[in-house]
């Protein structure tokens, strides 16, 4: 039976404690560390972005507390790297962290802060619920508009042993703090902007066709799918229109207030082989997985997929399978404009790899149980084919 979104189940609401937006923003970070008694701040970012960590740096020392910078290299983040972080951050004492950066760097600040001065080790607390605490201060400066992760309790690392993506779920990873300035997403690449916008997109239409989709978090989803729809290309083809910029991050924060109460599905847990053993960028996996997904999923609830073929902006003509097919061409075509590569074959994936990506995403049941039709290893195998 279709979920229609209006059962009342109850659902965990981690937030943010203070959401700061407008251009700017970054500077109250020093008055909250201040606040907050730091005395050793630590900035988690990615290389690209030292210039810009050195600001933020620059500015917490002005308000008399240290602070120290720690860049994780380029690409999906892994267990390695977050182990040199933790080590690092030990090594200066650090008491506040702020992740500056895409989710790449904001998933390694958050589990820095969680594991800081824990008895835990990343091994203990991949799954649901299994992180006994944080004690450190966490904030959190997104300057990519897609993963959400300022405001998620979710972070993700790659297992390089097993070439698979972990997941932690728990309300301590939710950071105190999340500073949304639109101008720190200007500089990224048209290639990073269609990735990181189509992530958004894949995160609010999972939360709203979701088996567990909740009425609050579906009004969340439908807007970020419609901010999409109006503003992903022009901020690929006009990287400076602020407006456009405003309107993605805008969508990535709605779709990161999905993932708590409501989370992904079979899109992302398909993903997740192509990301750990093709290194595919999180943003492209989802786009070349997402459309057939959508068609697969379709028949288990037609009217959920023609609400998201409404909110991409397809005529509703009362007839839900052809509009659920209508937003799946919509999907297509944002994809298309945004220049986002559209098969599997395309990032270096062979058919002769196909079914070890199928059984390794089985393994991603935390999110394959939300999805609104079963997923087998056989369908698995078929998404891909279809993708290639």
């Amino acid at each position: 039976m279709e979920n229609t979104g209006m059962e009342c189940r109850a659902i965990d609401l981690c937030q943010v404690r203070d959401v700061r937006m407008g251009p700017g923003i970054m500077r109250r970070v020093a008055k909250d560390c201040l606040a907050a008694g730091s005395r050793n701040s630590l900035v988690i970012t990615s290389a690209p972005l030292t210039g810009l960590a050195d600001r933020l740096c620059t500015d917490v020392r002005a308000a008399g507390i240290a602070c120290t910078m720690w860049a994780v290299p380029d690409g999906e983040p892994t267990i390695s790297h977050f182990l040199a972080a933790l080590e690092y951050a030990q090594s200066c004492n650090a008491d506040f962290v702020i992740g500056l950066g895409g989710g790449s760097a904001m998933d390694v600040a958050k589990l820095v802060a969680a594991l800081l001065h824990s008895a835990q080790e990343f091994a203990d607390i991949v799954g649901i619920g299994l992180l006994a605490g944080r004690a450190v201060p966490l904030a959190c400066i997104p300057t990519t508009a897609g993963t959400g992760s300022e405001v998620t309790p979710i972070a993700i690392l790659e297992d390089e042993a097993v070439q698979l993506k972990k997941g932690v779920v728990s309300p301590y990873l939710v950071p105190d703090y999340a500073y949304l300035d639109a101008e720190l997403t200007v500089s990224m690449p048209r290639s990073v902007t269609a990735a990181t916008g189509i992530d958004a997109l894949t995160h609010c239409i999972e939360a709203y066709t979701n088996r567990f989709a909740h009425p609050l978090v579906d009004s969340w989803a439908l807007e970020g799918i419609r901010l999409v729809a109006q503003n992903l290309v022009t901020a690929v083809t006009e990287p400076t229109n602020l407006a456009a910029r405003q309107g993605m991050l805008l969508a990535s924060h709605l779709g990161g207030m999905c993932l708590g109460p409501v989370n992904t599905a079979a899109v992302h847990a398909l993903a997740y082989p192509l990301g750990g053993e093709f290194h595919v960028a999180h943003g492209v996996a989802n786009s070349l997985l997402l459309p057939h997904v959508m068609r697969f999923n379709i028949s288990a609830a037609p009217a959920r997929y023609a609400a998201v073929a409404h909110a991409l902006g397809a005529p509703n003509t009362g007839d839900h399978l052809h509009d659920a097919n209508a937003g799946i061409a919509a999907v297509e075509l944002l994809s298309e404009q945004s220049g986002i590569q559209r098969k599997l074959s395309q990032v270096g994936i062979s058919h002769n790899a196909l079914p070890r990506m199928a059984a390794a995403a089985m393994t991603v049941q935390r999110l394959l149980g939300n999805n609104p039709r079963v997923v087998t290893e056989a369908d698995a195998l078929g998404i891909y084919e279809a993708a290639l």
